[in-house]
């Protein structure tokens, strides 16, 4: 079973920003699209983080993604505009139009700015969580390729198409993010480099039965036409509430595609993702400390709940600022990962990222000493080819 590598984050920041550098992006934008992926990393939400270097890399080789691309406004409208991000990252995209919106809000109590002819743009919370930093409510969307199926089908015509939703500061931050899929098709990816099987009811195959081989599904939804596809939050069928996640995924398509002029996710094909963020202002409702105030007060009336089965009531968010605090120095990377990373790496001649550690490597769960620094070239040339 691939083993999890304790990777050293300063070290992957080089590497990952190098790549990007090498790719065509600026020093800055370079450093910020490394930023975004080890913050994924870091706090927990491996599925968004490095492991999506390998999709970037391919897409920017077949010109999907243009690195020297700059995001322009189409049209703007009182506190909406409308974005085109002439086939940009999506993160370069998001990072404009989430300050676009900031500076609507500010100016009209709310703004709400859809980007078009996009790309795939990380985790939908960072833009969320940049929003209630500033003192606002963020409320960020996106569609992406055709890969869940609608209730009663097994065809992929929706996306994962994400809702983020932030509010107040600190550690009682509201910070929610969540596919209005079952799980993002990253968690499949995980699950397919880790070896590990899947317990719940994430994909269906073309006959719209289950399937829990992470392996199976992947090569099923990598074939054309796609032979497999996720399931819409609540699962399939109506039993488990699968058509809320249909309605979701298609409040998220009004939001993007439709409202800015471009594709649904159904007619998607690796090109022309959209997005869209909401800024609101609290001005009106008492401003940003005391809204931080009542969401904080909420956070802790909801964690003091009793539990009915062993486990905390958290808040949302709770999980990744424990991971963010626990990985600050290193970022676990499944060695699938960080073979692609490496060998991107090695392709445009920049070092790879330092391995700290190796965790359960003896098949125990337990650690073998990677020899930090010394013992580097020795462990990368035993990963497998």
């Amino acid at each position: 079973m691939p083993r999890i590598l304790q990777v050293s984050v300063p070290s992957l920041r080089v590497t990952l920003s190098s790549i990007f550098r090498k790719q065509g992006f600026n020093s800055t934008d370079a450093l910020y699209l490394a930023g975004t992926l080890i913050d994924a990393d870091q706090r927990g939400i491996s599925s968004h983080g490095t492991q999506r270097m390998a999709m970037y890399d391919a897409k920017i080789r077949h010109r999907i993604i243009d690195p020297h691309a700059r995001p322009g406004i189409v049209r703007s409208k009182g506190a909406t505009l409308l974005i085109d991000a002439h086939a940009a990252m999506g993160q370069l995209a998001m990072r404009e139009a989430t300050n676009l919106a900031i500076g609507l809000a500010q100016s009209h109590g709310l703004g709400l700015v859809t980007v078009r002819n996009s790309n795939h743009f990380g985790t939908a919370g960072q833009y969320a969580r940049k929003a209630a930093d500033s003192g606002f409510i963020g409320v960020v969307s996106t569609n992406s390729n055709p890969i869940v199926a609608p209730t009663h089908t097994a065809v992929p015509a929706l996306g994962s198409n994400p809702i983020a939703v932030a509010a107040g500061y600190g550690n009682d931050q509201l910070d929610f993010d969540a596919a209005t899929s079952t799980v993002s098709l990253g968690k499949v990816e995980v699950h397919e480099k880790t070896q590990s099987l899947i317990a719940a009811d994430w994909a269906v195959d073309a006959h719209g039965d289950v399937e829990h081989d992470p392996v199976a599904i992947m090569n099923a939804i990598r074939s054309k036409p796609r032979r497999a596809a996720l399931t819409p939050l609540g699962g399939p069928g109506e039993n488990g509430g699968g058509y809320k996640g249909y309605g979701l995924g298609l409040a998220v398509e009004l939001l993007t595609g439709l409202l800015g002029d471009a594709p649904a996710s159904i007619d998607l094909n690796g090109t022309r993702i959209s997005h869209s963020i909401l800024v609101i202002s609290p001005e009106a409702y008492g401003g940003s400390d005391a809204l931080a105030a009542r969401v904080s007060q909420l956070a802790k009336r909801l964690r003091s709940l009793p539990s009915s089965d062993g486990h905390p009531v958290l808040f949302p968010g709770d999980k990744e600022r424990a991971a963010l605090a626990q990985h600050h120095d290193t970022v676990p990377i499944d060695e699938v990962t960080y073979k692609q990373v490496r060998d991107i790496a090695w392709g445009l001649d920049i070092d790879e990222p330092q391995i700290v550690r190796i965790d359960g490597a003896d098949g125990g769960g337990g650690d073998e000493d990677a020899g930090a620094v010394d013992g580097q070239k020795e462990i990368v040339d035993g990963l497998p080819a």
